[in-house]
């Protein structure tokens, strides 16, 4: 039996023409809007070293943060289901892009970098193991052909005995 299939849709409108188009490289800006209904706008450009503005979200930290948030659900769910109450999480990911010689680049690796508390009376080892199951499970995870580290660190609160990063 094959699984389930989900749809997924998004409208992006470019909103960067200053009156010339694309006329030359440095004629037009790299502004545009994600759209999607009932939610709110993502102003979107490109990354500053490529002409963007650097006040709006760039499709390589959106990667970045659809990494981070799907091991984060993930993680959060196995955790409940494992009976490991977390009661704090907060991640500091890292990208790597590297650009080819023709212009390209690719992404080479994340690392994600989550400080998980969990409630005292917690398995403090479970947790830590947890994020090996929540990597394998990431949707986007396993969407993409580079490598995608996490370095957990696990506090328990109360005590604050920390489990330290793998």
């Amino acid at each position: 039996m094959a699984g389930r299939i989900h749809r997924y849709a998004v409208g992006l409108k470019w909103t960067g023409d200053r009156g010339e188009g694309t006329a030359h490289y440095r004629a037009y800006s790299r502004d545009h809007r994600i759209e999607a209904p009932g939610k709110p706008a993502i102003e979107g450009s490109a990354d500053p070293a490529f002409r963007g503005d650097a006040a709006r979200w760039n499709p390589e930290e959106m990667l970045l943060a659809a990494l981070s948030s799907c091991h984060q659900l993930w993680y959060l769910h196995l955790c409940a289901e494992a009976g490991v109450v977390v009661v704090g999480y907060a991640d500091e990911a890292e990208g790597e892009m590297q650009e080819a010689a023709d212009g390209g680049g690719q992404f080479v690796r994340v690392v994600l970098r989550p400080t998980v508390t969990v409630a005292a009376g917690s398995d403090a080892e479970r947790a830590e193991a947890l994020h090996h199951e929540a990597h394998a499970k990431c949707f986007i995870a396993r969407s993409v052909n580079f490598a995608v580290a996490c370095e957990a660190e696990i506090v328990v609160a109360e005590n604050r005995q920390t489990v330290p990063r793998a």
